[in-house]
């Protein structure tokens, strides 16, 4: 057994963002610089409980990309230093967002006990590589996000820290599974690198019928395909779709993990997933193979999704508003019944339009998971989502993608368990087709604005809060932009008073509500790591059956004309387009 002594390294405070619930992300180059990560890290230790570190188990792992390895040796000894005493790590340090959060939460050690929390690595959809993006978020022991009340103190902690703890240990080999133990000032530390797809891979099964999906993978009528873009749900792909679901090895599209994501984007949506959108039918250039029934995209982490059907994309907020409607009778899981849903305030109203068919708790909350994990801890919500890719429910405190793809085929199987003999299958777009005819159908877009001057955006933000102080004016700008969208009825920035903590979170962002239901959101995001993302938000809702097969961007158009000029987004952007369109 190799020892160590704990030494006391003497550093300067960083500037430093304060980390939010997706942690502090920055550039590799600036994690890079001596004492960066240790600060943020010692700081962390120093803003927790005392028995959440002294003696504890925590849980060390992310997405694999570059600078991981490196910060998963570092953050082993400072965790030896501070007094921990085990590190569980996934076998080559990975572990997806919600697969961290589900070892939290269900993993028990030979002693019997469970982890305190966790370091998250992942800068979740943003890219990697020498020249791209690090993060780092602690989750708790419920398996989710810090709280506002923990991330202000390690903010805090990080201006003034003076000095880190840590042990001079040798690297542990995290390729291989197994335990390695060391004596620390005269006790022992071991460090647990396990297998990392084991844990969630029960936990998937206990949720879903893995058999009644299985019939429908195996239907030579049903094909498949799955898009892990090089992150993290590569290393649960072939596991979960290939060895248990029976689905061939040849739909599995880059599924294995790198540190750069294969020099891609590893965002799931309609623009950085190329490769998946091409082969189901949805991209510029046409294919002469017959696209696949459905496909889904993953984030580096794993914890967003994308759904789409053959030539068909679902949006994140319908595709959660399915899921709930439909996951009493198809996941075992949910046969008792939800007990509740929820969604962040910029997602689409079709949720709401669900909970109120089936008398449904609803709640609206901020951007952010925390702010469902609350919810869920009170067992007040049992499935949630997020427009921007993110959907979940109670059985972790993080979104999960894989999770949302098991939920779509249970739907799939569902649909098709008396069918699977017959002509067609019922597909994707017949579900959110019938899903339209049924709730009513809400056209929604997001416009994002990436790397924008933060200056700019501030000025942008602060016009439009200026504007709300007259309705009269702001109608008599929509108007000379365009006569045919309904007036302005309210206008705010979105505040949260939590029915749990009772914690109030403000300026959440910035909406004008329209007489017919329309809505326009303003939100600055806090996701990338270098300047702002301007986020635009623009929902129709459609009741009418024969107006519910429109193409989005042309039903959505004349809104789109009015909020792009209500807020002068070219005059203070100098932006001509967004970056994104989802």
């Amino acid at each position: 057994m190799q020892s160590g002594q704990v030494k006391r390294v003497e550093t300067t405070p960083f500037e430093g963002q304060k980390p939010g619930t997706s942690g502090l992300r920055k550039k590799v180059k600036v994690f890079t610089q001596p004492h960066y990560l240790q600060n943020f890290v010692q700081s962390t230790f120093n803003a927790l409980p005392a028995d959440k570190v002294k003696g504890a188990r925590i849980v060390v792992s992310g997405d694999g990309r570059y600078y991981s390895k490196e910060a998963i040796q570092i953050i082993i000894k400072m965790a030896a230093g501070n007094g921990v005493r085990s590190v569980w790590v996934g076998q080559n340090g990975l572990l997806s967002t919600p697969a961290v959060s589900a070892v939290v939460r269900e993993r028990v050690g030979a002693d019997g006990s469970k982890a305190s929390g966790a370091f998250i690595l992942t800068a979740s959809h943003n890219p990697g590589g020498p020249n791209e993006d690090f993060g780092i978020k602690y989750n708790m022991e419920n398996g989710g996000p810090a709280p506002e009340s923990i991330t202000d103190k390690i903010y805090e902690n990080t201006t003034k820290i003076k000095e880190y703890l840590t042990v001079e240990l040798p690297d542990v080999d995290i390729a291989k599974v197994g335990v390695t133990t060391f004596s620390v000032d005269g006790g022992t530390f071991d460090v647990d690198v396990f297998d990392s797809a084991s844990d969630y891979v029960k936990l998937m099964k206990s949720i879903f019928d893995f058999e009644f999906i299985r019939k429908l993978l195996s239907s030579p009528k049903f094909t498949f395909c799955y898009d892990a873009l090089h992150g993290v749900a590569g290393a649960y792909a072939k596991r979960i779709f290939v060895e248990e679901l029976g689905a061939k090895e040849s739909s599995l599209l880059n599924c294995v993990p790198k540190e750069d994501f294969g020099g891609g984007h590893p965002d799931p949506n309609l623009t950085y997933a190329k490769e998946l959108v091409a082969r189901m039918g949805l991209g510029k250039s046409t294919t002469q193979d017959e696209p696949p029934e459905f496909g889904a995209a993953a984030d580096g982490d794993a914890d967003r999704n994308m759904i789409l059907g053959k030539r068909f994309f679902v949006t994140p907020s319908d595709s959660v508003a399915i899921i709930a409607a439909n996951a009493v009778e198809a996941i075992p899981y949910f046969s008792a019944g939800l007990k509740g849903v929820a969604r962040s305030m910029p997602t689409s109203a079709a949720l709401d339009v669900v909970a109120q068919h089936l008398n449904l708790k609803f709640f609206e909350v901020p951007t952010g998971w925390k702010f469902f994990g609350n919810l869920m801890d009170a067992g007040l919500c049992s499935v949630c989502g997020e427009e921007s890719f993110g959907t979940g429910s109670d059985h972790i405190r993080e979104k999960d993608g894989i999770w949302a793809v098991l939920a779509w085929l249970s739907i799939l199987a569902y649909k098709n368990k008396e069918n699977l003999g017959g002509e067609k299958l019922v597909s994707v777009e017949d579900i959110v087709r019938q899903h339209w005819a049924t709730f009513g159908r809400h056209y929604y877009t997001r416009y994002d604005y990436e790397n924008v001057d933060a200056g700019a955006a501030k000025e942008l933000m602060a016009s439009l809060v200026k504007l709300q102080s007259s309705l009269s004016e702001v109608n008599q700008i929509v108007k000379g932009i365009r006569s045919d969208v309904s007036s302005v009825v309210n206008a705010d920035e979105f505040e949260y008073k939590d029915p749990v903590d009772g914690s109030i979170s403000k300026h959440q962002g910035i909406r004008y509500l329209f007489e017919d239901g329309s809505r326009l959101v303003f939100r600055l995001s806090g996701t990338g790591s270098e300047g702002a993302t301007i986020r635009l938000y623009i929902e129709q809702y459609e009741k009418d059956p024969s107006k519910i097969g429109r193409e989005s961007q042309e039903a959505l158009g004349p809104l789109v004309e009015v909020a792009l000029k209500l807020s002068k987004m070219q005059e203070f952007t100098g932006r001509s387009a967004p970056t994104v369109i989802t």
